[in-house]
């Protein structure tokens, strides 16, 4: 195995009952630990989302209201998540965009911190698209040979992700086996500032607005010049987390 690591790398899938990250639950996660000794520790659970489980949602992952009616909510293990994560570095396949956001916006939601300052963040289908552009079941099949069975399981989607980092490794001259290279090399455009991308970090290091008519603008700057415009965000459909940074911003200034 090529992958360097001086600390764990926890691999995770979610699913949920949709992909609003503001509205909807995780219903079921699943982490692979990868240890600097080679070993894997592997933590699996569903989870009661306190709300319905729409048919579409359930169609995709095979989880439905049933399956998860005894089983505890996201508070009830939301501490032991981040437990289990403990140090580790985070990877998964497309996480920059959805399972790390819908990850910290379930965690604010239940007032369970998970500390991201230092952690990297590896996203597999980011290196994957930038070398082949194709899908999960693909690049298993592409790397590693395999036919991905269970798909949209999460501890099937876990282990193949796994699989199909270590092999990209192996296969590309240009990957580095270590997190730091990994995590630049899985972003894509800008360095969010927030998960959901509302907002970005421009080459000052300064974050910005990425969406809507001030696109591009200092969060400050659009804070000072229009300060309805935090009520407005505030008060709006936004993502715990996008809030959390806009709240940060203005309490600075």
């Amino acid at each position: 195995m090529n992958l360097n690591l001086t600390r764990p790398i926890a691999f995770f899938d979610l699913e949920s009952t949709g992909v609003d990250v503001s509205k909807d639950r995780i219903v079921e996660i699943s982490i692979q630990k990868l240890l600097p000794n080679g070993e894997k520790e592997t933590y699996t659970k569903r989870v009661n989302p306190e709300m319905p489980i729409p048919i579409e949602a359930s169609e995709v992952h095979g989880i439905y209201d049933f399956d998860v009616l005894n089983e505890k909510t996201w508070k009830e293990i939301a501490p032991e998540v981040v437990e289990f994560i403990g140090e580790a570095d985070l990877a998964g396949y497309n996480s920059n965009r959805f399972d790390i956001p819908m990850l910290m916006e379930e965690l604010l939601r239940v007032e369970v911190e998970l500390a991201m300052t230092d952690r990297k963040r590896i996203d597999v289908q980011n290196i994957f698209y930038k070398q082949e552009k194709r899908t999960l079941e693909a690049a298993l099949k592409f790397y590693c040979g395999k036919d991905l069975e269970n798909a949209h399981s999460a501890e099937a989607d876990t282990t193949a992700t796994m699989d199909v980092l270590l092999a990209q490794i192996d296969r590309y001259e240009d990957i580095e086996g270590n997190v730091d290279f990994l995590a630049e090399y899985s972003e894509m455009g800008s360095k969010m500032a927030d998960y959901a991308g509302r907002f970005v970090f421009n080459a000052d290091g300064e974050p910005c607005f990425n969406f809507g008519k001030h696109k591009g603008k200092t969060i400050e700057d659009v804070l000072r010049r229009e300060p309805s415009y935090y009520s407005w965000m505030m008060n709006g459909d936004f993502p715990r987390y996008t809030k959390k940074v806009l709240q940060e911003v203005k309490d600075n200034m």
